[in-house]
């Protein structure tokens, strides 16, 4: 038997498309701008309603109240200088950012992370966390964190509630070392540690297996063993923790990664360059079983790799070599950077991945180079000084940084443009006694960098979400800006904000 059809709306029924624009802007004040997104998709009319200035004045003030709204031009409105602003600052193109240094013990570096309101380091076995408003004030907040044996091999920070689920999610910081252990870092202290390697724990994935609700983590070790880790089980020593150890890989792993299109699939690398996929729902006594498939990349040991959807960009030795997940097979090498590769990084929303090596950093088109066997990069990033191993991509910019260079370089990531250049290192260490950048961190409109100098190290700190100086133009002629460039900007780089609202 069929359904009724719904019935008709009574006449002269009023509905929300009937207010005027000006009443539904005032409404929309109220709303965030997720929020107004999801009302812009709603139809055409609000869709006008979500772009008025009125709108968009209310939410520039309220991102930076303290900064002078620039005149609008005639083909212009409040949205496109909300627009251009946020652009600028994720871009750092500013001379006038908060800027603060953290004198450090004169140690290497050798992990650094910007986590919301912390700078977290580990130099050795030890794991500094500083609150960077508290120190802005002139507070002391400084945790140590020191109960790992051995050097720290890696540092992540997930979003977890180690007590009741039905509490708000914590930050918890999870740390492998080369004491064979794993520790997960709640509030200052340790919460649980993790044991089950036979060896130094060389790599954690950066982020859970599984659905949203899962805590389930996946490490790989020396001892050449991935082992997967219930993060959210009791007991203080974690002795329930370990949920399977899988074998296959014949040298120690490199790095990890869960795939992009499918959660329950785990990526691996060995020192080898040997690449596993792993099938992480599969209950198999032995675990080799688990193994869906396994492929070589040439060039030399595993530099990084990155998942974008089915596909597994790995960069190792001097090239760049992508491998589709859903078959174990090679497709492309979308890119060969000579000597050798030393850093790697993809663009976000962008059909680009960026590479570093010996005195520059290139730019390849992913797409350009599928169908060629030399690939050529689309822009080279020149004026680097010595090795560019420090390597950050985000939809906004490139920025890049080395152990010989005492200036960070920052770029625009669609287009390759020069957008800021600053040092690292500290004003009042001469040039021969300061190193250059041997850590870095950036998250969105913030960067802290690493150095060392006479008798200290340092952490430098730049938030340019509230600076209002623009950097000198670039000259567009600048021989060591970029070469190669051909005008194609993938992108608006201004980008969007919060979906539709915005296009």
């Amino acid at each position: 038997m069929a359904e009724p059809s719904p019935s008709p709306p009574p006449p002269n029924s009023t509905t929300i498309t009937d207010l005027s624009v000006d009443s539904l802007a005032h409404c929309a004040n109220y709303l965030t701008l997720h929020d107004l997104s999801n009302f812009s998709i709603s139809c055409k009319y609000l869709n006008g309603v979500a772009h008025s200035d009125s709108v968009w004045q209310r939410l520039f003030r309220e991102q930076w109240p303290h900064v002078v709204r620039p005149n609008l031009s005639d083909n212009s409105g409040v949205r496109e200088a909300y627009l251009a602003r946020k652009a600028a600052v994720q871009q750092f193109r500013f001379a006038d950012p908060l800027v603060a240094d953290f004198y450090t013990e004169a140690k290497p570096f050798d992990h650094i992370l910007l986590d919301e309101d912390d700078i977290i380091y580990s130099q050795g076995n030890v794991i500094q966390m500083m609150g960077i408003s508290s120190l802005l004030r002139g507070r002391d907040s400084i945790t140590r964190l020191s109960d790992h044996g051995a050097r720290i091999t890696c540092m992540r920070v997930f979003s977890l509630d180690l007590r009741n689920a039905a509490q708000r999610k914590q930050r918890v910081l999870v740390t492998s070392s080369c004491d064979h252990s794993i520790r997960v870092w709640w509030k200052g202290f340790c919460q649980r540690c993790l044991r089950g390697h036979n060896g130094p724990v060389s790599c954690l994935t950066d982020r859970f297996l599984g659905d949203g609700s899962s805590t389930v983590l996946a490490s790989g070790g020396e001892d050449c063993t991935v082992r997967f880790w219930s993060i959210g089980s009791s007991g203080k020593r974690g002795q329930h923790a370990l949920k399977a150890t899988l074998y296959g890989h014949e040298k120690p792993i490199k790095q990890m990664s869960v795939a992009e299109h499918n959660s329950s699939l785990l990526v691996s690398i060995s020192k080898d360059s040997k690449v596993r996929l792993w099938d992480t729902t599969t209950s198999s006594a032995a675990r080799s079983s688990c193994c869906l498939g396994m492929v070589s990349v040439p060039g030399g040991a595993p530099v990084d790799m990155k998942c974008n959807e089915s596909l597994l960009y790995v960069a190792s030795g001097s090239s760049v070599v992508t491998i589709d997940l859903r078959t174990m097979r090679k497709v492309a090498t979308p890119a060969i950077c000579q000597p050798n590769l030393l850093s790697f990084a993809m663009v976000p929303s962008k059909p680009l991945i960026c590479t570093g090596g010996m005195g520059k950093s290139l730019i390849w088109d992913i797409r350009r180079n599928q169908e060629t066997l030399k690939p050529q990069p689309v822009v080279e990033l020149e004026g680097h000084n010595g090795s560019v191993t420090k390597l950050h991509a985000d939809r906004y910019k490139i920025v890049t940084g080395g152990p010989h260079d005492r200036f960070i370089h920052v770029w625009e990531a669609g287009t390759g443009t020069p957008t800021n250049s600053f040092v690292c290192s500290d004003h009042e260490d001469a040039e021969e006694t300061s190193s250059g950048c041997l850590g870095m961190a950036v998250d969105r409109a913030r960067i802290a960098t690493a150095t060392t100098g006479e008798g200290h190290g340092l952490i430098r700190y730049r938030d340019f979400f509230n600076a209002t100086c623009p950097v000198s133009r670039v000259d567009d002629h600048d021989e060591n800006s970029s070469k190669f460039w051909d005008q194609q900007s993938y992108g608006d780089s201004s980008g969007d904000v919060d979906g539709a609202v915005l296009k």
